[in-house]
């Protein structure tokens, strides 16, 4: 990162330090607008990630976090400001949509407030949580049991003649994750849709400052249950990073082999589900009978259907021996026939094609200033998937042939999307298989770890884009871990994405991304 570059350009903005990947600026806060739109109109830096900090015990204020990527130089900007005296900093989000969320949660976990914010209603906490008690602030404990506030949480209404609500959740049917969808609707057309989330929060921020470093792995593990090793994945790499530790090359490969596994066990899943919502029993049952074979292999690996407790800092926990080689890709070979035939069967379904096509479109300049990620980006035409922009692990030693994308934006672009990463995802666990090299599982890394510095760490989860942002303090002790799961940005496309489609049609498009709730929630 070439950093004198940025500030010949933007003289306004101090350089901290370089750490890793991660170039470190300071901003003035009434500058914070006019260099966002420099990084991000004019050098094409993309946001990936917001969040603040308490160091009131250090220099007596906050600082905000401003996270972006710089795919070109595949490093990563921090930027701050500091609010000294004050709790107030400026909104972005007028001109730029993808930060709303961010400032919204700031605001109800910090109690800073986005100046200039036009909706700063609580968000993941709900009305019974006291308005004035901030958790993510450190004299906050978090065994902290606050009284019920027995507050109200006013919903967006639309007006006009004819116009109803229809109230879904948070309980639905069958035994996925609690959330409310509030529905507006003239006849059956959808004129808004406001998603209530919050309903699985955990607290995870608040418990990454007082677990031991192996308990904070295992709670990366169950931010998102279905995507445990990727996650794991990322907060370890942001330590490997703080330590400057290098895995050997056959943790890198072992760790592709895993992240695939997971993306491929899922997107079966998903696109078995995305047919079953559509009437084709035929593709339901047929791809979870395919996602089953992966999620035994798993098993059979590791001990986890999940692949929990593999990751650790430094290294994994289990390893694949010749002769287990040589199974998985008789295994795959195998479930990669009977995928061919089923999506054959299933292209020549003309009442499935009448169902996805056209369904739940979501344009490329939405998904651009929402900042969407994963699968619903790749649908839309934009190319982004960390493993080849951002490329970890093994990745850059493999053949990733490109980024599998469509183009429509709609529910079958979504489903097909999938399709093209199940084909990949087999490529790339085959390749790495054959070319495994030799080497230990685990480099030690340091217990002491640099003081008062920041890591970003990426990682292509198979819903998408996976930031984990990571602090020290000045003891060298982890002092702040803020991950983002895709999720907690795609959720906000579900509600532009199902405007002027029918009430029916929004199970299928919600399936259609299947996002994580507790994800979000956090």
């Amino acid at each position: 990162m070439n950093q004198n570059n940025i500030t010949q350009d933007l003289p306004q903005l101090v350089f901290v330090e370089t750490f890793g990947q991660t170039a470190i600026f300071e901003a003035p806060a009434e500058e914070l607008l006019n260099i966002t739109r420099v990084f991000r109109n004019d050098k094409n830096f993309r946001f990936v990630s917001m969040t603040a900090t308490d160091e009131r015990s250090s220099w007596g204020g906050f600082k905000v976090w401003y996270i972006f990527s710089v795919p070109k130089e595949q490093g990563f900007i921090a930027l701050f400001i500091k609010l000294k005296d004050t709790e107030n900093f400026p909104s972005l989000s007028i001109d730029f949509p993808d930060t709303w969320n961010y400032e919204r949660k700031i605001n109800t976990f910090f109690g800073l407030t986005p100046v200039g914010h036009p909706d700063l209603r609580p968000f993941i906490l709900h009305e019974n949580w006291p308005a004035d008690i901030f958790p993510l602030r450190k004299d906050f404990s978090w065994n902290t049991k606050p009284k019920i506030a027995n507050g109200v949480y006013n919903f967006q209404e639309v007006g006009g003649e004819g116009v109803y609500e229809i109230p879904v959740g948070p309980i639905h049917a069958g035994i996925i994750e609690p959330g409310h969808f509030r529905f507006s609707v003239a006849g059956e057309e959808i004129v808004q849709l406001e998603p209530r989330l919050g309903f699985t929060h955990k607290g995870v921020e608040k418990l990454f400052e007082v677990l031991s470093m192996d308990d904070k792995v295992k709670l990366s593990e169950k931010i998102s249950g279905d995507s445990s090793f990727s996650h794991s994945l990322a907060f370890c790499q942001a330590l490997e990073q703080l330590a400057n530790t290098k895995p050997t090359e056959r943790v890198d490969y072992l760790r592709v082999i895993f992240s695939e596994l997971e993306r491929l066990a899922n997107h079966l899943g998903d696109i078995g589900a995305i047919m079953l919502d559509a009437g084709f029993n035929f593709g339901g049952s047929h791809c979870a009978r395919l996602r089953e074979t992966v999620m035994l292999v798993s098993e059979r690996l590791t001990g986890n259907r999940f692949l929990r407790g593999l990751n650790i800092p430094g290294g994994i926990t289990k390893d694949i021996d010749d002769q287990e080689r040589v199974r998985i890709v008789r295994n795959l070979e195998n479930l990669l026939k009977d995928f061919s035939e089923i999506v054959k069967v299933a292209e020549n379904s003309a009442s499935l094609l009448n169902r996805l096509k056209g369904t739940g479109i979501l344009s490329r300049s939405i998904a651009e200033s929402y900042g969407a990620v994963g699968i619903a980006a790749k649908a839309t035409g934009l190319k982004r998937d960390v493993r080849v922009e951002f490329p970890y692990a093994a990745y850059d030693k493999l053949i990733l042939e490109t980024i599998e994308i469509e183009v429509d934006g709609d529910v079958y672009a979504r489903f097909y999307v999938r399709i093209k990463e199940v084909r990949a995802s087999i490529r790339l666990i085959i390749q790495a298989l054959q070319v495994l090299p030799e080497g230990a599982l685990v480099n030690e890394i340091k217990k002491t770890l640099p003081k008062n510095t920041v890591t970003v760490s990426l990682v292509e989860g198979w819903r998408g884009e996976i930031v984990y942002f990571v602090t020290t303090d000045s003891e060298g002790k982890i002092d702040r871990v803020a991950p983002r799961d895709p999720s907690f940005v795609n959720w906000s496309l579900l509600g532009q994405v199902s405007l002027g489609n029918v009430v029916p049609d929004f199970p299928l498009i919600n399936k259609s991304f299947n996002l994580s709730y507790s994800g979000n929630d956090l």
